[in-house]
């Protein structure tokens, strides 16, 4: 004691602090310790929260009055108000650009051009979209997908299952630069073929990469690569479902009473404030068009000298003001695909509402890794993916909750319902009807309101049709600190929302 009274108090405080950082996290169940090579080395992450993606926004989730909130004019019945919660995500700030979908097709020549030259000639936007009989639109046909004049303008052209691949590739591209910043893997442009960062794969340790250091493996002493565990990789970009697109699109989140208050002070029936589609408040941007529509026959742009929304066509991807939740041409500029299949009744009994009023969607085809004999996926195919099989519905047969393995047309045109969707004789509805949502520069502004709906078939593309990605929130609602964020005003004046 009397020596250790000798020494000197900065070395004291130092021995404490050592001490303490020293300490191991004990499990509160076993009292063994976490993240001890000694103890096992059962690891607990120090996660702070999902980071937010590129070009991403936190939506944070709610309930809502899901459907039509203008009269029916079209009176088909196809949109009928229900409540619904829709779980926190992230979506897209803009529409997918030209210039982004082009760098998708560059990686996809530069890594399977030489073998399977395919692949990039499928994923090819259809610029014939742009024609028609009677209208010198070919200048368009040239000009708008490639040259940078439309960079920043939304991609058309694109197909529903094309829009999911670019999803599929995105979400790759982003988990690798993830791992290329936390110093794990080494960019890597020589990539081909199957060698190709795929996220799936290179969980399954299927996908190696030029590594540069990997993460200590308490177990065994040595290092591994990164884990789904670990919550350093981001989930799927991929499009956003039906409710979610017009949970966002509305925006409703901007007429709460006060943030303490679940009350909302007006609903809405554009993604702003209003019954007109211009800009209400005393400023310099009163009477200013909100969004990019056609506003009446062969008027869709205005008078020159006073251009209304100043779009003879689609406009930049950033041309009008956000809504409340920081997203910009929730409303007009190109009509946006969905994951829905579309069904023209949104709602059946109101016992099957009841098990389907939160993150409802239609379209469900569960899928399931293939596997060898001992449970681990098997070797990825040519693309360098991961081989999933549909789910068939013998082996749900036990399960009390749900029964069926593809159940995308459940009590609606399956085989244990009385829909029949005859199509080509009947209907135009069939099981490739996807629902679209927005309105574009060639609707009228009936179809602006979130909650207007049509469809169009998933193989098929348009010229007034593109999309924007989302992603699965993972953890607290709010953002990683849990809170409800902070306001902010724009440059225009407009109040937002931050989320961390």
């Amino acid at each position: 004691m009397k020596n250790l009274l000798k020494l000197s108090p900065v070395f004291l405080l130092a021995v404490l602090l050592f001490s303490a950082c020293g300490k191991k996290e004990k499990s509160a169940t076993t009292g063994w310790n976490y993240n001890d090579a000694k103890w096992g080395g059962f690891e607990k992450t120090e996660y702070e929260g999902q980071v937010t993606g590129p070009n991403l926004v936190l939506v944070e989730g709610g309930t809502f009055n899901m459907g039509v909130t203008d009269q029916d004019v079209t009176f088909d019945w196809s949109a009928i108000p229900r409540r619904v919660t829709v779980s926190s995500f992230y979506m897209d700030e803009t529409e997918v650009a030209n210039i982004d979908y082009r760098e998708y097709l560059y990686w996809l020549q530069r890594v399977f051009g030489e073998s399977y030259p395919e692949v990039a000639t499928n994923a090819l936007p259809d610029t014939l979209v742009w024609r028609e009989e009677l209208a010198f639109n070919e200048p368009f046909v040239e000009t708008y997908f490639r040259h940078p004049s439309y960079d920043n303008y939304p991609v058309v052209g694109v197909s529903w299952l094309q829009a999911n691949d670019y999803a599929q590739w995105r979400t790759d591209r982003v988990n690798e630069m993830i791992l290329i910043e936390k110093g794990i893997l080494n960019p890597n442009a020589e990539q081909k073929d199957e060698d190709n960062f795929n996220t799936e794969s290179y969980l399954a340790t299927q996908y190696q990469g030029s590594v540069r250091k990997n993460k200590e493996d308490l177990r065994t002493g040595g290092e591994r690569p990164v884990r789904f565990e670990d919550g350093i990789l981001l989930p799927s970009y991929r499009l956003p479902t039906e409710a979610e697109w017009e949970y966002a699109a509305l925006g409703l989140i901007g007429n709460m009473v006060s943030e303490k208050d679940e009350r909302i002070a007006d609903r809405r029936i554009y993604p702003w404030n209003g019954n007109t589609v211009r800009y209400q408040k005393r400023n310099k941007y009163q009477g200013e068009i909100l969004a990019n529509f056609k506003r009446g026959a062969g008027d869709y742009m205005g008078m020159a000298g006073n251009l209304n929304d100043a779009a003879h066509i689609t406009a930049e991807v950033r041309k009008f003001m956000p809504n409340d939740f920081g997203l910009y041409n929730m409303a007009g500029n190109v009509n946006e695909w969905t994951m829905d299949m579309f069904r023209p009744l949104t709602s059946l009994t109101l016992e099957d509402v009841e098990q389907q009023d939160l993150n409802s969607f239609r379209g469900n085809k569960f899928k399931t890794k293939v596997l060898d004999e001992n449970g681990k996926p098997v070797e990825k195919d040519s693309l360098g993916r991961l081989r999933y099989r549909y789910v068939e519905d013998d082996e749900v047969a036990t399960r009390e909750n749900y029964k069926v393995g593809q159940p995308y047309n459940f009590l609606d045109g399956d085989k244990t319902s009385e829909a029949f969707y005859d199509y080509g004789k009947h209907t135009l509805v069939s099981d490739k009807a996807r629902v679209i949502k927005g309105g574009s520069w060639q609707d009228r502004a009936y179809w602006l309101s979130p909650g207007a709906r049509r469809f169009r078939d998933e193989d098929k593309s348009y010229r007034d049709l593109g999309f924007r990605c989302a992603m699965t929130r993972t953890g607290g609602p709010s953002g990683n600190d849990d809170s409800a964020g902070t306001t902010f005003k724009t440059k225009q004046g407009k109040t937002k929302r931050r989320y961390k």
